[in-house]
């Protein structure tokens, strides 16, 4: 398996991080998919797009080119359920809607499943470990988003429509308090939008397990509601009239997020 990843360093302490935007499938896995699974509903679509402003920030951004079907890269991986509703697991068996992923008798083998965490999983998080330390290590401390976007209504995950902005700092532990409340303060000034901090989507692994803000890395997750910039039915359509002032909220909540660790740690 090549081309897992694409990553550029950026200037400032900043690591944007995309698990989910690739669709990318290994020749096994897609053999496998039941025909409503093809059109790969459950991609965070256009997210690179949707950000296409970080290299302006100066920030660092790393991005997966294969689906979260063949490995969901903000899962443990032990596999260890991160939440205690309805959820898809590291190497996911069934759609978002609860439908099943694959035709009977069609998952990936367990060895095929273990070449996707090595060759899929470990680098992403190894590529992510290293740029965190890297940032620690020049500035003394590393801020980290995880950028994700959803299908707004999805009842079998959640019930009624998902608030357009979704914060979550696995309730306060994953980045100090006033940072997460400082982000909750861009999106109540967005004329026009919902917001949430830590409701149904908190953070996943990712989040959980690199936000250490004793150790000076603040990690933050968005799960954007994708009708705040796109067409929810297939073919999943970027919409420029729709995703323009969504996009100007999240570059204030980054340009927010990196003054407050400038205040913070004095560079």
């Amino acid at each position: 398996m090549d081309n897992v990843l694409s990553f550029s360093r950026g200037r400032v302490p900043l690591l944007i991080s995309m698990p989910h935007p690739g669709t990318r499938l290994t020749p096994a896995l897609e053999a496998g998919l039941v025909d409503e699974a093809k059109g790969l509903a459950d991609t965070d679509w256009h997210i690179p797009r949707l950000y296409d402003f970080a290299s302006e920030l100066g920030a660092s951004v790393l991005a997966a080119h294969y689906s979260r079907y063949v490995i969901d890269l903000n899962r443990p991986a032990d596999d260890q359920p991160l939440y205690a509703t309805a959820t898809t697991g590291l190497y996911p068996d069934t759609l978002f809607d609860g439908r099943p992923l694959f035709r009977a008798g069609q998952t990936p083998s367990a060895e095929e499943r273990a070449r996707y965490l090595a060759e899929v999983w470990t680098p992403y998080h190894r590529s992510l470990a290293e740029e965190l330390a890297r940032l620690r290590a020049e500035f003394g401390y590393a801020l980290l988003w995880d950028a994700h976007s959803i299908r707004s209504n999805i009842p079998h995950l959640f019930d009624g429509r998902l608030p357009d902005f979704n914060i979550g700092t696995f309730a306060g532990a994953s980045c100090a308090p006033e940072l997460a409340e400082r982000l909750a303060g861009v999106c109540a000034d967005a004329v026009g939008y919902s917001h949430v901090l830590n409701g149904r989507f908190k953070g996943g692994f990712i989040t959980r397990h690199y936000g250490r803000p004793q150790q000076d890395v603040h990690a933050v997750q968005l799960e954007l509601a994708q009708c705040t910039y796109m067409n929810e039915a297939a073919p999943f359509a970027y919409r420029e009239d729709l995703a323009g002032p969504t996009r100007a909220v999240i570059r204030r909540m980054l340009e927010t997020f990196l003054e407050w660790g400038r205040q913070r740690y004095g560079r």
